[in-house]
This record gives C-alpha cells, sequence and structure tokens, in this order.
C-alpha cells in the first residue's frame, strides 16, 4: 500500500473539497513530508492520478482574482471513499505495513468509530503473535542470537520488533478504551489538526 494514496483521500475527505495546495498544506502541517513520500510532485501527481481513476473527481474553478490559471479542486467519489475507508482498516489491522501507512492510519484512525478501531487493533496484535509464533519455530529467543551464528541477529530483531510492536499496540489499545481522543460519532474528531496554522514542532 502506498501511504500518499491514503494521506491525499483522507486530506481531500476532511475539506471535502480540496485543491492541491490545501492537500500540501496539510501534510506538511503533520509533518508527513518527513516521514513519508509525501512531497509536492508526488502530491500533485497524486491528487491527477486518482481522478483518472475515478476516486476523486475534479472540479476546475476560476482563477483567482490575482491572476494565473484555474484551480483544480477534488473531491471523493463514492468510490473513493470506499477506498479510503478499505486502505485505511487494512492499515490499521497489518502488522507488517511500512512505518508510513501505519503512521498514516493512525493519523486518520478517529475517521473510524472507537469501537471499531479498537477490533482492528486487536487483530493488528493477533497477526504480530502469529508472526512471532512462526520466527519462534525455528529460533529460541532465551537461547540468544549466537545459537544460530550472526544470522541468529535477524531473528532476534525480528522478536525484538514484534514485542516493540505489540506493546505499542496494547498501549494504543489501552488509551483508546480510556476514552482518549474523539473518534467518529463522538464529536469533531480533527478539530485543531487540520493546516490552518504554523507548522507543530516534530519529534
Amino acid at each position: 500500500m502506498s501511504a500518499i494514496r491514503l494521506l491525499v483521500l483522507g486530506s481531500v475527505r476532511q475539506h471535502g473539497r480540496a485543491h492541491g495546495y490545501q492537500v500540501r498544506n496539510d501534510l506538511e502541517y503533520w509533518g508527513a513530508h518527513e516521514w513519508s513520500n509525501a512531497k509536492p510532485g508526488s502530491i500533485y501527481h497524486a491528487l491527477k492520478h486518482m481522478a483518472k481513476q475515478d476516486v476523486l473527481l475534479a472540479h476546475e474553478v476560476a482563477p483567482s482574482t490575482a491572476g494565473g490559471p484555474p484551480r483544480t479542486e477534488y473531491e471523493l467519489t463514492e468510490a473513493g471513499r470506499v477506498e479510503y475507508f478499505r486502505l485505511l482498516r487494512e492499515a490499521l489491522a497489518s502488522y507488517d505495513q511500512k512505518m508510513d501507512v501505519l503512521s498514516a492510519a493512525i493519523g486518520f484512525m478517529v475517521d473510524l468509530p472507537r469501537a471499531e478501531v479498537i477490533t482492528l487493533l486487536r487483530d493488528r496484535l493477533a497477526k504480530l503473535a502469529a508472526w512471532r509464533g512462526s520466527v519462534t519455530e525455528y529460533y529460541a529467543p532465551e537461547g540468544g542470537p549466537a545459537q544460530l551464528g550472526h544470522i541468529g541477529e535477524i531473528m532476534n530483531m525480528w522478536v525484538h520488533s514484534a514485542d516493540a510492536e505489540a506493546g505499542w499496540t496494547q498501549g494504543l489499545i489501552a488509551r483508546i478504551e480510556g476514552g482518549a481522543y474523539v473518534f467518529a460519532g463522538e464529536g469533531e474528531p480533527l478539530a485543531g489538526v487540520l493546516g490552518d496554522g504554523p507548522s507543530p514542532p516534530l519529534p
């Protein structure tokens, strides 16, 4: 899955209709240009490409009074809405997504109901446990990596990665179950996180 596809669809959906600069501003405000491939060229390419796929509907609007060419505004089609939620759910439930895809999904998880997000994250935990189990069929962590020579370091890394991912996911589930954040049907999930002000400091 491409993070840019999920990011662009999510940004356009939040605005209802948005032009490329608004989408770019959102993603830069969230720091997505630092942790994903959401660079200006890829954003505009994604918008045009998804319009050709009928995932987005393009509207040409009047040029500004300052002059310049007409801007194109985009909105999600019904197919785009279905695609957005499919990508979002898949990214939250998968254990092997790239970090930028998972980051995008966490950024938009509040577009789903709280209970559904918890279910998807529990699914992710189960997949992480299964993946860890497949590694430990061949590698016993308690024996240390040297039991398999330097190749054991690979499996040791996989086990530590699975444990760290599981710990983080369990913590997120606990925070959500404890009432953190505003999810779909509970109010305005993204109040204060659209790009209307200066960029927040990046971690």
